[in-house]
């Protein structure tokens, strides 16, 4: 089967997850017992083929910024173009901004691909989303397999969009913070500060925050008291990394869970295991799962 430029929708119990597989393989909403548990991809959004406004999209086949836009791995520069207008460093990589092919599909599981051959950009590689959904929840596993001539370092993850209510609260735990560079770059790492912590749970910022919080748990809360729901992220341990974007301007928020630390291709410590590249000879694969469970939240 081809890409799906229409939302298609899986059903389990409670749980309705629309999926736009035309626009960057993307969930388009994720309800659960009539409530919006993610933000919704608008009508015009979805007609326009905005990726920007959908409810979550997978990175890969790395996670946030390449800063200068080359890196430099195996004895080589490589380099790569910007693709978010009018920011001058890519983002996110390249499977965002492609339509998917549908593979399978039924009335709870969906399976997406992507076939990348390198060209403007360094990397060819075969990417695929597993979806389920259950009474428990969204399960997403991605696998990721390098398909080019040469050893290259991947990354992958998932980039949802949260509605920004006023008394929306978050809860994670972490080790790290990663201080924020100019255009978004993201800086050195810091033993994380009470005041950045989350883990007794606590509202959203007032100010701007976009920050990788390193050395991630795997697990994260997100409460809607207003909406008498929650959220319960459970990512498997190759999700190293969360990535909170929380602008106080905006209606929204972004907790992303992923492989790879933010800005890890330029510092180029491709055996850290905190920095979280995934070094993939060719023909290797990784994969990694993330669950999104929702429940009652008084």
């Amino acid at each position: 089967m081809g890409a799906i430029s229409e939302v298609v929708t899986l059903r389990a119990g409670a749980l309705e997850v629309g999926l736009a597989p035309a626009i960057g393989g993307s969930v388009s909403a994720m309800r659960w017992r009539g409530v919006d548990l993610m933000r919704r991809l608008s009508d015009d959004d979805r007609d326009g083929g905005n990726v920007l406004g959908v409810a979550m999209f997978p990175m890969t086949p790395y996670a946030n910024r390449i800063a200068r836009n080359e890196f430099d791995f195996g004895a080589r520069r490589w380099r790569v173009l910007p693709n978010n207008p009018p920011e001058r460093f890519n983002v996110h990589g390249s499977g965002w901004k492609q339509p998917w092919a549908v593979i399978k599909i039924d009335a709870t599981a969906a399976v997406l691909a992507l076939e990348v051959v390198a060209g403007a950009e360094p990397y060819s590689y075969r990417a695929e989303q597993v979806f389920a959904a259950s009474e428990e929840g969204l399960s997403i596993k991605m696998t990721l397999t390098n398909t080019g001539p040469v050893a290259m370092p991947f990354g992958f993850g998932l980039h949802p969009w949260f509605d920004r209510d006023p008394d929306v609260t978050l809860q994670f735990s972490a080790r790290r913070f990663h201080l924020e560079e100019p255009d978004g770059v993201s800086g050195d790492p810091i033993t994380l500060p009470r005041e950045l912590d989350f883990a007794k749970g606590r509202p959203l910022p007032d100010g701007w925050r976009n920050n990788d919080y390193g050395g991630w748990a795997g697990e994260a809360t997100i409460r809607f008291p207003a909406r008498g729901a929650g959220l319960r992220i459970v990512a498997d341990p190759v999700f190293k990394h969360l990535m909170l974007y929380a602008d106080p301007t905006k209606p929204y928020f972004c907790l992303e869970p992923q492989t790879n630390a933010s800005g890890a291709f330029n510092r180029g410590r491709w055996n850290d295991p905190d920095e979280g590249a995934i070094v993939l000879a060719p023909g290797e694969s990784a994969a990694g799962a993330v669950s999104f469970m929702p429940f009652a939240a008084p």
